[in-house]
């Protein structure tokens, strides 16, 4: 049956077309100025925005609504409340008011807030975000919202999300001021997050305790066939992958969200999504959804979708690509060259700008992105590095480059390029190829960060993007403010601007060794890990960009630098007691019957004739005893770990404890458990092998 893509696109959502549709005409324009302007919606207005929303959602026959938030979790959460009131006569009716739309107040007590409030203090509140529209889903009316304490501190994502977009609007606008743009009343930035992702068999699945509690496996001998062929990427979709696509296309559209390209990965059953840009905050909502539907419908379809960053030794992980830019609300991408000498000037200063923001914070950018399952995947197999650089290809490498040396300039069409009283060309949007190893490229008319993993919430490093492109263009602003030769400061901030902070600009293979030590060189930061990385997120510099800008509070940015060490601790904790758990209940039960079967096949021959030859069982079996005996310290020894490391008070040095004892230990384990699977009998070896899993999708 053919689907029609205009009818169900957006039918879930109470979009702009429903509200024009169902509200008066004062309400309608009163919500619209809330939502682009972020005033405060008046009561009497929610009452009738609340009551049209819940006849819509009663007519798509939802029973109950939710305020749907992001805590600090990487997951949503929500809690349903019917429409069902009593009437006082022993009935029922149904209603929904403005109060209740605008307001919530879940139990915040078992949520993390990195001591934003006591164990025992319970309250939080939820507030509606107008500028994300409530959907329909389950039966439910979701409602977007914001979660804060009983004190009023985030203790969500959202909330410093919104906050960061008003940062960078307001210092945005203030240096457009200055290139005559006056008709644009606010600047927004616009993200394309592409979705990497397995699918296996759920049958593999539930027999892998690891991939159950921990979302990777822990062991695993590499397969005879991996990605070497590279034959998987852009392969043809097999049936059953296909039939998964296009009902999750399908359920996608019906929530609004622009789900548009989707194929095979490089490695053996991964896959991609990537939707059409949406501003930060929408986006941000939709992919949560994303996230969270890949999964519910595999499971329709017999299958598991894994988000984890690295599920699988060997092959490549999953990352999460977000595609960044910043726009007016008149519909000029600040991120795109113009056609004329004016408008790449313009250009030229927020390219600029963002250059300087990532130099000045490149550690802050690597704190948005780490985590231990992050740790796996950055530095290899098509993630890049956990060094910080811009890529912007050879011939914008090559214009700044002319802009700080006062020379000439010659491009493609040998047009001389000069700044302020002099012309810069204009120069197509694909002027380079794509660099896959770079962290942060320049790709046209947008950037692209591709050190997020694949199961983060994309509101972390937005935040931070948001953040510290804002800082900068405060800082020209200020400069450019109090100018009294516009041309001349603006050509010479510009120039300044390259020449402290070329050392960023990277456009060779971020996996080549020597790009590690010419990256020290240049005094640009290697944070491998999370607990070397978590550190600069609570360092003065932070603290005080932040905080300025009102994008967090001390106090939040403490709490959450707590609640990113007591992660990354708990997550090896799980990985670590998991191991033990499996070495235990499945990898030495085998190991025993096969040496009892192979001694016991020694015996029988023996007993038979000396004559026959026994070579091969005595060599496999004792060579399987020696790994046995090492199997058998290293489980003591990471049980120990395990055991010791909980003694630590000091969050920052237990997850440094975690990452340098439990999870090396864990490391030293899985060498012997991934020998000894490639010994022991099929027979006996009843956990699903790397082979068995990623050919489990047929």
């Amino acid at each position: 049956m053919a689907v029609n893509i205009k009818e169900i696109f957006g039918s879930m959502v109470f979009n702009d077309p429903v509200m024009k549709e169902r509200l008066p005409k004062d309400i309608y324009k009163a919500l619209k100025k809330t939502m682009k302007n972020g005033t405060h919606l008046e009561l009497d207005v929610a009452n009738v925005v609340a009551s049209a929303m819940k006849d819509w959602a009663i007519e798509k026959g939802a029973t109950h609504f939710t305020h749907w938030f992001q805590p600090m979790t990487g997951v949503t959460a929500e809690k349903h409340d019917s429409f069902i009131v009593p009437d006082g006569e022993g009935c029922a009716i149904m209603e929904f008011s403005g109060k209740a739309l605008v307001k919530g107040e879940p139990d915040a007590s078992s949520f993390p807030s990195g001591g934003l409030r006591s164990t025992f203090e319970a309250r939080g509140y939820t507030a509606w975000d107008p500028t994300s529209y409530a959907f329909i889903k389950d039966k439910t009316l979701y409602i977007p919202t914001a979660f804060c304490s009983y004190s009023g501190e985030a203790l969500d994502k959202k909330t410093p999300l919104l906050r960061s977009m008003q940062a960078l609007n307001k210092q945005a606008l203030r240096v457009l001021k200055l290139f005559g743009v006056t008709d644009a009343k606010r600047v927004v930035s616009s993200v394309g997050p592409e979705q990497e992702y397995f699918l296996i068999d759920r049958s593999v699945y539930l027999k892998r305790p690891d991939l159950i509690y921990c979302g990777r496996t822990l062991f695993g001998a590499r397969p005879p066939k991996g990605q070497e062929m590279e034959d998987h990427y852009f392969g043809a979709i097999k049936q059953r992958v296909s039939a998964f696509m296009r009902e999750l296309d399908e359920e996608l559209w019906k929530l609004g969200i622009y789900a548009k390209t989707e194929h095979n990965e490089v490695a053996p059953a991964q896959h991609e999504l990537a939707p059409i840009y949406s501003e930060s905050n929408i986006a941000t909502d939709h992919n949560q959804l994303v996230m969270e539907l890949m999964k519910k419908v595999a499971l329709k379809h017999d299958l598991v979708c894994l988000l984890h960053e690295k599920p699988f030794a060997g092959v490549n992980g999953s990352g999460k690509h977000i595609n960044w830019s910043i726009s007016t609300d008149t519909g000029i991408n600040l991120l795109e060259p113009g056609d004329t000498p004016f408008e790449n000037a313009q250009f030229l200063l927020f390219l600029v700008a963002v250059i300087k923001a990532i130099d000045d914070y490149q550690d802050l950018l690597r704190v948005s992105v780490a985590s231990a399952g992050n740790d796996h995947r950055l530095g290899a197999n098509e993630a890049p590095p956990a060094i910080v650089s811009v890529f912007l290809g050879e011939e914008l490498t090559e214009i700044l480059t002319a802009l700080e040396n006062d020379t000439l300039y010659a491009g493609k069409g040998k047009t001389l390029m000069e700044i302020g009283a002099t012309v810069l060309p204009h120069f197509p949007k694909d002027t380079t190829d794509r660099n896959r190893t770079s962290p942060f490229a320049f790709t046209g008319n947008k950037f692209e960060f591709r050190m997020l993993g694949s199961a983060f919430s994309i509101a972390g490093p937005i935040i931070v993007l948001n953040t510290i492109v804002a800082d900068v263009l405060g800082q020209f602003a200020d400069i450019l403010e109090n100018s009294t030769d516009f041309k001349a400061d603006l050509s010479k901030l510009i120039k300044k601007t390259i020449t402290d902070h070329k050392r960023i600009i990277f456009n060779g293979n971020g996996y080549d060794a020597a790009w590690v030590k010419e990256a020290e060189q240049r005094g640009l930061s290697n944070l491998k890990t999370t607990p070397e990385a978590l550190p600069a997120f609570v360092a003065p510099k932070s603290v005080e960009m932040f905080t300025r800008h009102n994008v967090f509070s001390e106090h939040e940015i403490h709490s959450r630098y707590d609640i990113l060490l007591e992660n990354y601790s708990k997550t090896i904790n799980i990985e670590a007691l998991t191991m033990i758990d499996m070495v235990n209940k499945q990898v030495i039960p085998a190991v025993l019957d096969y040496q009892r079967e192979l001694a016991e096949l020694v015996l029988r021959k023996k007993s038979i004739s000396s004559d026959l030859p026994v070579g091969l069982e005595e060599d496999l079996l004792n060579r399987i005893a020696k790994l046995s005996e090492c199997l058998k310290n290293r489980l003591d020894n990471l049980s120990q770990q395990t055991i010791a490391v909980r003694e630590i008070k000091d969050n920052l040095e237990m997850a440094k404890a975690y990452r340098e004892k439990v999870f090396m230990a864990m490391s030293e384990l899985r060498m012997i458990v991934d020998e000894l699977e490639t010994l022991v009998s099929s027979k006996h070896w009843n956990i699903p092998t790397y082979a068995e899993i990623l050919n489990s999708v047929v």
